[in-house]
């Protein structure tokens, strides 16, 4: 930046920010004319890269025909096509409620499974349920929801939503030397049910999970037959079972929805991100049929913001999925994302702190111990993922590293999610990148 003082309001008010100025495919260009090579999209936002010229010609077009209408008095082209275009995708799904981030879309889905139980007549439905080390979004409702101390800290006075928080399904962490990685999803599901019989079942309204955990614990995917066990305890228990694709979906493990691959569709299904791929902002709750039509017989969610359904989002946001269709990028994704995994693994499997890579798709997690042996994690004092991000972009590298990983405290870990038109240069470009990023981190912290 230049020496004049900023006026805005940054995340880090001592940070010297880069002035972003343009966007080319998988990269960013500042105003020094530095290029950074964008390998986790931001925040697993920018799926198709930057300034995409499909997209950006369908934002000009509805911004020349239509650029704004309240849902309170219509709806209109691109949020009718887009929601047609997401619940054909998604069985047994019947409406799509747009948003305007991922944050918005965990708040409707809190709500709305409030209002569904009320509707049928159990309005002592109150309780949420969440997993530690989980991460819904940073408005109130969404933060009480997840389940990262750090996160919550500073708010927990204010932190008012009933909700309590079962572990994750977290094999490295977690699994027994004794169990499969089948039995270990099986007791991970069953603290679940422990958790329901403990607050009382007629009192648990939704439980609501990420289908990969993204940015708390670093893209941890869930055990075999988890997710099938949680459908189970969920529809004995009459329990509204959410995942948050938020991260995790519109292709970014390589299906549409991230839950295909886990054989099993929730009642609702909460997205963002690579749904508008950072062109505009949007994100959708898209909810089953049985849940619409309780609302439907009523006829009024008793929710809404004012830009929700914004035509130039909807817009964008079709256009994206448009464009991952028609050049087969979910193919891409999961082809390319093995062998992206690949390169991790003959880079870093053996390196001293290095503990596990991790993921789907092109969304990949590497998380780093001070001993490989114990799994032990570095103290987060230590400040490890802070060096990283700042040595990564030194050398022109947007990564995403993430502290508190083990137990929300300490650990560190480094999330991936380049865009899935990132070409095979590029992606050696990350993996090389990022080794010397963190081999520059780890010197520094050495003892």
């Amino acid at each position: 930046m230049s020496n004049r003082k900023s006026h805005v309001f940054h995340r880090d008010l001592k940070a010297d920010y880069p002035v972003a100025v343009a966007g080319e495919g998988a990269w960013i260009i500042d105003r020094d004319g530095k290029r950074y090579l964008d390998a986790s999209g931001g925040a697993a936002v920018s799926c198709l890269g930057h300034c995409h010229p499909r997209v950006v010609a369908a934002i000009r077009e509805q911004a020349g025909r239509l650029e704004f209408a309240h849902t309170a008095f219509f709806t209109h082209e691109p949020a009718e096509a887009l929601a047609d275009w997401l619940t054909e995708r998604a069985a047994g799904f019947s409406r799509a409620y747009f948003v305007s981030g991922g944050s918005e879309a965990n708040e409707a889905a809190i709500k709305l499974a409030r209002q569904v139980h009320v509707e049928r007549g159990e309005s002592g439905r109150v309780h949420a349920i969440a997993r530690h080390q989980s991460y819904h979004g940073n408005t109130l409702g969404a933060l009480a929801l997840g389940g990262n101390p750090a996160r919550r800290a500073l708010y927990e006075p204010i932190l008012g939503l009933p909700v309590s928080h079962i572990e994750p399904c977290y094999a490295y962490r977690h699994q027994r030397e004794s169990e499969s990685l089948e039995d270990y999803g099986r007791r991970a599901a069953q603290t679940l049910e422990d958790e329901i019989l403990r607050v009382g079942p007629d009192r648990v309204s939704a439980f609501f999970a990420e289908t990969v955990v993204g940015a708390t614990a670093g893209v941890v995917p869930p055990a075999p037959g988890y997710f099938r066990e949680i459908r189970r305890i969920c529809d004995q228990y009459g329990v509204i079972m959410v995942l948050d694709e938020v991260m995790s979906g519109m292709g970014r493990t390589g299906t549409l929805y991230a839950c295909e691959q886990d054989g099993v569709w929730p009642d609702m299904i909460t997205m963002a991100k690579g749904l508008g791929a950072g062109h505009q902002p949007i994100g959708a709750v898209l909810v089953a049929a049985p849940l619409a039509e309780t609302i439907e017989a009523v006829g009024v969610f008793h929710h809404g913001h004012t830009y929700i359904g914004h035509p130039m989002a909807c817009a964008a946001a079709l256009e994206v999925q448009k464009v991952i269709a028609e050049d087969s990028l979910l193919e891409r994704v999961r082809t390319a994302g093995e062998a992206f995994h690949e390169r991790l693994a003959a880079r870093f499997a053996q390196a001293p702190h290095v503990g596990d890579i991790r993921g789907r798709g092109y969304f990949r997690g590497i998380e780093l111990v001070a001993d490989r042996e114990t799994k032990s994690p570095f103290p987060r004092q230590r400040g490890l993922a802070a060096r990283i991000k700042t040595h990564a972009m030194a050398n022109g590298l947007v990564c995403y590293p993430g502290n508190g990983t083990a137990d929300g405290v300490d650990g560190d870990h480094v999330l991936l999610a380049p865009p899935f038109i990132a070409t095979d240069d590029e992606l050696d470009m990350i993996v090389d990148r990022l080794a010397a990023a963190i081999d520059k981190s780890l010197a520094e912290i050495a003892p």
